[in-house]
């Protein structure tokens, strides 16, 4: 890389946190030997100093892929059956109900492997609103912080209209709509598998063997080693504190060198112990379609595809022109964050802007990347 690239990506991330809305980013890029690193960085942490690159950021939905990664491992040692309904590991006081549609009652069919495809077809309990209501996240950023059990999840759940039945795996064209209610079943199972919360889960089977000491649970856990103070959550360029929501879906900091690792060692063959099992989480892609509710036009929509735990992203040809941007795979979160590898050219690339609802901005910037790197 030159100085003429290093200034453009530079360029990049001046136009970003020049945008009205952006208060704060953090954003790292790396190639596959590790030898080409590029930061950038800017605005407070929230002890007063200044955001660097090694300042820890709320990871949001990136997490989906974390957690995925653990149910695989957990398949690997034979703790669990991917083709299992979720009913048989979960209490049928939680599991009952969450999926009525039209006078019918799919809550026992719906697989482990629904829930990490997105193919369930559940209501989003924090996306999804009732019919003239608003939305618990709504709610939260409007009347202030509020921590649920998963019990009280799950009730939430029960008041909302499902998207469509759980689909037919084995079919040629697979419905997918993204649902937080997904991941928080994919929390309930890993506690309920392992008999341990999940921050310890996480330690154990990720941030121990794979050296990420600067990842953590607010409110749970420590991270292993020193780590400056964390990035503030925004909301419209607002500070917020949401430590009871924060603790009912487990959110995770965690910083660009962290994340970054974790990936590297994903597609590297460093975590799973059969190599078909990364391989597994990218065999089936299921595009998701164009957002025509207000739930979905916050979440990702087309043109992302959808594996087990696993985004892919590429732009048609017809938004790049003659040059076509390669394909990316990993995950980003509504708060404006992004983990993702490129295949060729071997890159990886983590950052946030950590403004709750710039879930878009990820795949503003990830093309304008590419096009300087490929």
């Amino acid at each position: 890389m030159g100085n003429c690239d290093t200034d453009r990506l530079q360029k990049i991330f001046h136009n970003l946190t020049s945008q009205k809305k952006i208060r704060q980013a953090v954003m790292a890029i790396e190639n596959g030997d590790g030898s080409f690193r590029w930061s950038g960085a800017e605005g407070e942490a929230i002890d007063g100093t200044q955001i660097s690159d090694g300042t820890p950021f709320f990871i949001a939905s990136i997490d989906k892929l974390y957690n995925a990664v653990i149910v695989l491992m957990l398949a690997e040692q034979g703790k669990l059956n991917l083709h299992d309904p979720i009913s048989a590991y979960l209490p049928a006081g939680l599991t009952r109900g969450l999926h009525v549609l039209d006078g019918s009652d799919y809550s026992g069919k719906i697989t482990i492997r629904h829930l990490l495809s997105h193919t369930s077809g559940l209501a989003d309990w924090l996306e999804d609103a009732p019919r003239n209501g608003q939305s618990l996240l709504e709610q939260v950023l409007k009347q202030g912080d509020r921590a649920l059990t998963l019990e009280e999840i799950a009730q939430v759940v029960r008041g909302l209209r499902p998207h469509f039945a759980p689909q037919d795996l084995s079919s040629r064209r697979v419905r997918v709509r993204y649902s937080d209610t997904n991941y928080i079943l994919i929390i309930a199972l890993i506690e309920t598998v392992c008999g341990q919360p999940l921050h310890r889960v996480h330690e154990d089977m990720l941030y121990t063997p794979l050296g990420l000491r600067h990842t953590f649970f607010p409110g749970a856990s420590q991270p292993l080693g020193p780590t400056p103070a964390p990035a503030p959550l925004r909301a419209n360029g607002q500070i917020i504190e949401i430590p009871g929501l924060m603790a009912s879906f487990r959110g995770i900091y965690s910083t660009t060198g962290d994340t970054i690792a974790f990936l590297r060692s994903l597609v590297r063959g460093g975590v799973f112990q059969n190599p078909e099992t990364f391989a597994n989480m990218q065999s089936h892609w299921n595009r998701f379609s164009i957002p025509l509710d207000r739930a979905a036009l916050r979440s990702p929509g087309w043109p992302i595809e959808y594996g087990l735990g696993v985004m892919r992203f590429q732009l048609p040809r017809i938004f790049t022109g003659l040059k076509l941007i390669p394909a990316v795979i990993g995950h980003t979160g509504s708060t404006g964050c992004w983990l993702f590898w490129c295949h060729e050219p071997d890159f990886y690339f983590s950052g946030s802007v950590d403004e709750a609802g710039a879930g878009a901005v990820p795949y503003r910037v990830m093309p304008q990347f590419l096009k300087i790197l490929s």
